[in-house]
């Protein structure tokens, strides 16, 4: 009687694996094969008729494990095909993230290789240019949070902006790695579809790209951290240039995005930094921050918002040779 009962309920868990074993292989082979829409579609429905027809080997008063079996080998081939894919460094990129960045450490000298400094025009082509920049973490002065918000309050994508007292700046914003002509899925980031790569660039390309021609939101907070920890933030972002330039990697919409390697490389500076369901949902990031007391003291989260949302200074700054000290103004701590 016992054994009776169980087989029921075993056949229900396995029928539910295989729903979603379903799921995520249709829509893996639909981000993964290189062909037409139409094509993976269409294999996608063979897929699905498949794992169909397993599922019903599978159903109450059935023995036919036939079917369910050659389901879950097709299904174990495709994911083992997925997971030993390896990320590349020799597609055909899109110019803005054609180049990987490169670091060097001598004591307190940093060399940044490929800082990228383009001019964006308003139909979002531009005028590329790359260069190589110094900078002396003796003079490091500050780091400011910067959120742009591109779909909705609860997504933002995440950038660390760093100043030195010689006036210097330089943004570190992890990104995909898109092929030329292709576009940012959030969805096709579970599938190793794109190669993350970490661009360092000017304020005056990667922010107000963001604000002036792909119309996002920026807010900007100041963060309230020991020259020593500003430090060793630096160079948590130079190490792991140092490891994309050495061996790349998958980006993951999920686990490796621009907002977690913020919360890996602070968790250097203090290890008992708590995981937090705003570090997937990056737009409450910054109170994130600020409830771990990392942005400007005396001030509520509120005020810190409203004074930190720069995207009006931003697009009334453009191309200024003086953009991230106009676009500053009225920001605590700045």
């Amino acid at each position: 009687m016992r054994t009776e009962g169980a087989r029921p309920r075993r056949h229900r868990l396995l029928r539910g694996l295989m729903v979603l074993a379903a799921l995520w292989g249709a829509l893996a082979l639909y981000f993964l094969l290189r062909a037409g829409a139409p094509i993976r579609i269409g294999i996608g429905v063979i897929w699905l008729a498949l794992a169909a027809a397993g599922w019903h080997g599978l159903h109450a008063g059935r023995e036919n494990w036939a079917l369910p079996g050659l389901f879950g080998a097709a299904f174990a081939l495709l994911f083992g095909i997925w997971w030993n894919m390896p990320p590349r460094q020799d597609r055909d990129w899109a110019d803005e993230v054609s180049r990987t960045l490169e670091a060097e450490v001598d004591g307190s000298r940093v060399t940044l290789r490929n800082v990228r400094d383009f001019d964006w025009h308003a139909d979002g082509s531009a005028v590329p240019r790359w260069e190589t920049r110094r900078y002396d973490l003796d003079r490091l002065r500050g780091a400011d949070l910067a959120l742009s918000y591109w779909m909705g309050p609860a997504i933002a994508h995440t950038l660390v902006s760093f100043e030195f007292d010689d006036g210097q700046r330089v943004v570190f914003s992890l990104e995909i790695r898109k092929e030329r002509g292709e576009s940012f899925s959030a969805l096709g980031g579970f599938f190793h579809l794109f190669e993350a790569t970490l661009v360092a660039a000017d304020e005056r390309d990667i922010l107000r790209v963001r604000t002036n021609v792909r119309g996002e939101d920026l807010y900007l907070y100041h963060l309230a951290i020991a020259p020593a920890q500003l430090r060793t933030l630096f160079l948590g972002y130079v190490a792991q240039a140092q490891a994309l330039a050495a061996r790349p990697r998958w980006y993951n919409t999920l686990t490796s995005n621009c907002t977690t390697i913020v919360f890996d490389i602070a968790r250097l500076i203090d290890p008992g930094l708590p995981f937090d369901y705003r570090l997937l949902l990056s737009g409450g990031f910054a109170d994130y921050a600020h409830d771990q007391g990392g942005l400007m003291p005396g001030y509520d989260m509120a005020t810190l918002r409203r004074l930190g949302q720069v995207t009006a200074r931003a697009r009334a700054a453009g191309d200024a040779a003086d953009f991230s000290t106009r676009i500053r103004q009225g920001v605590p701590g700045e």
